[in-house]
């Protein structure tokens, strides 16, 4: 499996988890310009989540999926989630920024663990 793959099937074992909490996804790799969110949500409370997905297939990695979300990428995030709520309507939503780092296990199984509110909007 090429690493591309390897990152769909992440995204895809990512946005299981969230449908599995009572989430509703809303979108799957929304690009602008600006940038790019692996997935956006709606939460059962009516907050949309805005998540950046990090497969890695090695477990022993010295450095976790989530520290390769660096400054810029937020700020990248963040812009394109405001533009995103901007489109649908939804500025008044309450918003969350989470990463989610997901490990392939064996016979097609995913480990996917969820930081929530991982980074917020003050990383304009």
């Amino acid at each position: 499996m090429d690493r591309a793959e390897t990152g769909r099937r992440g995204e895809h074992a990512a946005a299981l988890y969230y449908i599995r909490q009572g989430c509703t996804l809303l979108e799957h790799n929304y690009r602008i310009r600006e940038g790019e969110i692996d997935l956006i949500l709606l939460d059962p409370e009516g907050t949309v989540i805005f998540c950046e997905v990090k497969t890695r297939t090695n477990r022993d990695a010295v450095c976790r999926p989530a520290a390769s979300v660096t400054l810029a990428k937020r700020r990248r995030i963040v812009r394109t989630a405001a533009w995103y709520l901007q489109q649908t309507g939804r500025q008044e939503a309450f918003a969350r920024f989470d990463v989610a780092e997901v490990t392939p296990l064996d016979r097609g199984r995913w480990m996917v663990h969820i930081i929530k509110r991982a980074f917020d909007a003050s990383a304009r």
